[in-house]
C-alpha cells in the first residue's frame, strides 16, 4: 500500500499526468483492500484518494 502511495505521489510531483493517473488507478483498489483488512480506517483511505485525485486533476489543466 505504501509503495503504491509513494509511486503516485512521486508521479504527481514530477508533473507527469499519464503516470500519475495510472498509478492512482492502481492505488485506489489497494487502499480499499487495506480498509477491508483493517490496516487503515475508511476515512483515511477516502481522504488520501480525494486529495490525490484533486492533485492529479490539477496536473491535467
Amino acid at each position: 500500500m505504501r509503495t503504491a502511495l509513494k509511486h503516485t505521489v512521486s508521479a504527481i510531483s514530477s508533473g507527469d499526468y499519464e503516470q500519475a493517473s495510472t498509478s492512482y488507478k492502481a492505488l485506489a483498489p489497494t487502499l480499499d483492500r487495506a480498509v477491508t483488512h483493517g490496516i487503515i480506517e475508511k476515512n483515511k483511505a477516502a481522504r488520501h484518494k480525494s486529495r490525490l485525485n484533486t492533485k492529479i486533476k490539477a496536473l491535467q489543466s
